[in-house]
Formats: C-alpha cells, structure tokens, sequence
C-alpha cells in the first residue's frame, strides 16, 4: 500500500475530527497550564517511578530523570560515566571497586547526599520485602544474591560498605567487565531513605519529593501527564537543558502522531508509536529517524502448564513461526527476523542460531507430544498489552497473525487476551498466562543483560522455566576475564535456551524510530543502548 502527502493529511483531519487527540482523552484539565518546554510522547503509563521495581521503559526513563546513581549514561554513546561519583578506583584483579561521590552531591532539599544514602538503596533493591525485579543486577557483588534469597539476614555482610562519609567500597565475586554498566541502571540510583521510612509504599507522594537526579517531580497525573521540573540543586544543574518537561502517557500510534503534527508534543519515542500503514511515507520524512539498537521482540511461554510444560509442544510453536511475514507484513522498518534472543552487534560475542521456519518439523513434533494434527491439544490463550489511549495495534496484528499460522500449520486454536499495562506485568509476574508477548531492551552493551533474565534466580524470568544448566553456563562465563571463553560458554547457554529448552520465542530484532525536528531539537545522539538522557535533550527556540 502507498501514501500521499495528501492521503496523510485526510488520515490526521480523519483522526482529529474522531477525537483521537489527546487533549480529548488526558489532557482536558490542563488546557490552562503553561505549556513545558519540552514535551516528549513516553509509550504506556508508567506502573511505577521508584527506582528499585521499574521494569518497563516509560517507568525507566523517568525514573532515570529523578534519581541518580554513582554512574550515569553519556548521551552520545550510551557509554557509562561519572554520575553521583566523581571518580571510581578498580583493584588490579577487577573484585574491588572504590566510589568518591561529589562534595556538591545534594538531594533537591538541600541535604548532601552521602555514602551511607548509597548503601541503604543498594541493600534496599536487595531486600526481599522490595521484591525488586532487578535485583538480580546485584548479585555480582559479594553476598547480595544470598541476603535476597534469605540465607544471610545481616546486611552488613553484603560487599557493599561506606568506608567514608563519601566513599563507597564494593566487593564483588568476581571480576565484572560491565560492572560500571550496571551502576548506570535506575536500580542503582540513590533514593532518600528518610523518606521512604516515614512514607512507605506512598513515598513518591511526599511533597516535596526529595531527588539525586536532574529533576524534581511536579505531578503525576494518571493518564494525562507527568511534569518534571529543574532540579536546581542538581550538581550538573549547569547542564540540564530545560525548566520544564512534560512527559505524556501515550499508547494509541494515532495519537501520537496527531499530537506531534499539530505541535502539541515535540518528541515521540518508541517505534510502536509511529503508524505501521503509514511507515511508507513517514520514513522518508526528515523528522522520522530509524536506528538499530539492543532490542529484541519474543514471546515468552508458561512452562509451568500443560501442555506447554513439554518441549516439544514448544519447539513446534517455534518452527511454525514464519517470521518474515510478520517484519514485512506488520512492522515494516526493516527489522531483521530473530531465532536467537540476543541482537547482533554485541562486541566479542556471535549467538547460536536458534530454530528457524519448519512447519513440517513443527508438526512432527507437536504428534510426538501427543497432539496429532493439532488434536486434542487444548485452547490456549496469548496475551498482549494494551496502552494508554488506545490498544497497542502493532501487538494485536502480531498476535492475529501468530493464531492463524498455528491453526494453519499445526491445528491448534490460540484465543487473544487484551490486557492493560499494568495487568498485563502484573499476569506476566504471577505466571497468570499461556503465552504472552514480550520484548527486551539491553540494559548495557553485553549478553548478560539478556541471558540472565532467564536464571532460575531472575526476577525478569517470568517463564517458570529452571534450569541448573543453564544457571551452571552462565555463572561459570561471568567468572572468566578471558572474552573468548566467555563467549563459548554464553553461546552455550543460549543454545539451550533458544534451541532445546525454548521457554521463550524470538522473533524479530527491533529497528528504532523516534520523531522529532532535529532543527529543532537537540541532544538526542543515536546510540546502540538507546539512551537519550532527558536533561540532554533540548529545544532549540
């Protein structure tokens, strides 16, 4: 199918006159408001801001705004650099890590921030009653993964300590090359232990909010906006490039769309919020950048029901995939089709390839389990999320095209399951569902931020699926400093996850798109992380 400018001006006169502006749906009650000097269109409403339980990238991004940890992300490169921590000293065996934070380190209330502010949030991501998802990101350092676990109740055990008012000390297990990576994660940023004390759960609605990252938080309107304000006591506050920024909880590619055309918004991230049957067009179009970065698009599998405990009934599911009609059909950027979970262009690192398009095969497999022709095997359902403003389409195509493959190649009747974001991570946590979609952006240029998801451990895994094996692997490459061994046991590792085990699908490598006037606007650098720190971006008036 192909476009006109003039096909997509009646496309957004369509679409206003529907109603599907913003303002008609969240924005109603802020008519008056000054406009922010940026307005950026963020995807879903995020399930949550504090640091130590986000798990989704609407949650990450403002989160990372709010809080900072010792480290942070270079805008251009995605690289880590000095953050809370002016400077960092590594023993020579790679074990010991020394942090010396900033003298003009404070909270947005004036009080400094100190080392023992550190500690506390480290041990807090740890504790199990935080229940964080990410824990796991802290189990390199000595102790941490058995004081979550509760094998050691004292957390002064933990390799984590305050040896000055502003230093910090580290002890890892072992030598980490992407340890100042992970320091970059919002889980390891630095959160007011005052406040969360008195506050609770509810500490995010303390006002004022004390903060260790470029902004304060203003408001949080569920399903309108969240607005971020200068934190003016930030040390980098000289850097910060904007008063005011409003950050939109947006779902709907239309709307998306519609707000930036009519200047409403200045920056829309995410590919899933441009409109896939306008792709054709708006691809050529200046303002619409494409990037490859660390992204992969899979779906995940219950193993813990029947039938979907065997792996051969999921194997089938795998190799009665045609993948190609899904990049061509429905995403159409130029994503590249994925038999294995970790996207090309790791350094010193080449993936297994996993199981391709086989239908035959598939169909061998599934009677070997027991279900000749699809018989007897029973309705499942596959769930995807929805967002904020209307339905995720780009999932719900995907799916419908995921149940006729199935039904056509093996016989088997697969039911839709629409679920609100936070549902949806909500189901996916408590293993409520059959099959679900799922994506994963790497945290930091390695494949340990996507193997390790899926250790027994993970609270990422979301799967159900345990194996000593794979655990064995990876732990074991994590404990080599030589690259080329490591990588022949991380390939191993995925091997059994992407060829054998198959908890988990891949299908297709994601390809970027972001649009926003870069005459307008700057300080949004491609980068393979995707990182784009707000406070970097600014609007060129």
């Amino acid at each position: 199918m192909s476009f006109s400018w003039q096909s997509v001006y009646r496309f957004l006169t369509r679409a206003v006159v529907g109603g599907l502006l913003l303002f008609s749906c969240a924005g109603c009650g802020s008519r008056a408001e000054q406009r922010a000097d940026l307005v950026i269109i963020n995807g879903a409403e995020p399930e949550s801001l504090d640091p130590a339980i986000v798990t989704g990238q609407p949650d990450i991004r403002v989160a990372g705004a709010l809080f900072e940890g010792l480290v942070r992300n270079d805008p251009h490169t995605g690289a880590p650099v000095p953050g809370l921590a002016e400077r960092w000293e590594i023993s020579d065996d790679g074990r010991l890590y020394t942090f010396y934070l900033r003298t003009n380190a404070q909270w947005s209330t004036g009080e400094p921030i100190m080392a023992r502010d550190v500690v506390y949030s480290w041990r807090r991501v740890l504790s199990p009653e935080t229940a964080s998802d990410y824990a796991g990101q802290l189990f390199y350092i000595k102790n941490a993964e058995e004081f979550n676990r509760g094998e050691i109740k004292d957390p002064s055990r933990v390799g984590i300590k305050a040896i000055g008012p502003r230093t910090v000390r580290v002890e890892l297990t072992g030598p980490v090359p992407f340890f100042l990576d992970l320091c970059t994660l919002p889980t390891l940023a630095v959160v007011p232990e005052w406040t969360i004390e008195r506050y609770g759960d509810r500490w995010l609605m303390a006002r004022p909010l004390p903060v260790s990252g470029p902004y304060e938080l203003v408001s949080w309107r569920i399903n309108d906006r969240i607005r971020l304000r200068k934190n003016r006591r930030y040390w980098d506050v000289a850097h910060t490039q904007n008063d005011r920024v409003d950050v939109l909880p947006v779902g709907s590619a239309n709307t998306a769309l519609n707000l930036y055309e009519t200047g409403a918004a200045d920056i829309v991230w995410d590919k899933e919020l441009a409109p896939s049957e306008l792709l054709d067009v708006l691809l050529k179009r200046p303002d619409f950048h494409t990037f490859d970065y660390l992204g992969t698009y899979f779906i995940r599998i219950n193993v813990t029901r029947k039938p979907f405990d065997d792996p051969r009934v999921r194997r089938a599911l795998a190799m009665a995939i045609d993948k190609t009609r899904i990049v061509e059909k429905i995403t159409r950027a130029g994503e590249k089709i994925a038999t294995h979970l970790t996207p090309p262009g790791i350094p010193h690192y080449d993936p297994p390839n996993g199981l391709g398009y086989d239908p035959e095969t598939a169909r061998r497999l599934l009677a070997e389990a027991g279900y000749p022709g699809g018989k007897g095997f029973p309705t499942f359902q596959y769930m995807f999320n929805a967002a904020a403003g209307g339905a995720a389409k780009t999932h719900e195509k995907i799916a419908v095209e995921l149940q006729q493959m199935w039904r056509q190649e093996l016989g088997i009747h697969m039911e839709l399951r629409q679920a609100e974001w936070k549902v949806f991570l909500a189901a996916q946590s408590a293993l409520d569902y059959d099959l679900c979609r799922s994506s994963w952006v790497g945290d930091y240029n390695d494949p340990n931020t996507f193997l390790d998801l899926f250790m027994s451990w993970s609270g990422n895994n979301r799967t159900g699926w345990k194996d000593p094996d794979y655990d064995r692997l990876l732990r074991e490459a994590n404990s080599r400093a030589d690259p080329a061994a490591r990588a022949t046991l991380l390939q191993a590792a995925e091997a059994l996850l992407v060829r054998d085990a198959v908890p988990v699908l891949p299908l297709f490598f994601y390809r970027g798109i972001s649009y926003y006037d870069s005459t307008k606007i700057q300080g949004i650098y491609p980068n393979i992380l995707d990182q784009h720190p707000i406070n970097a971006v600014r609007k060129v008036r």
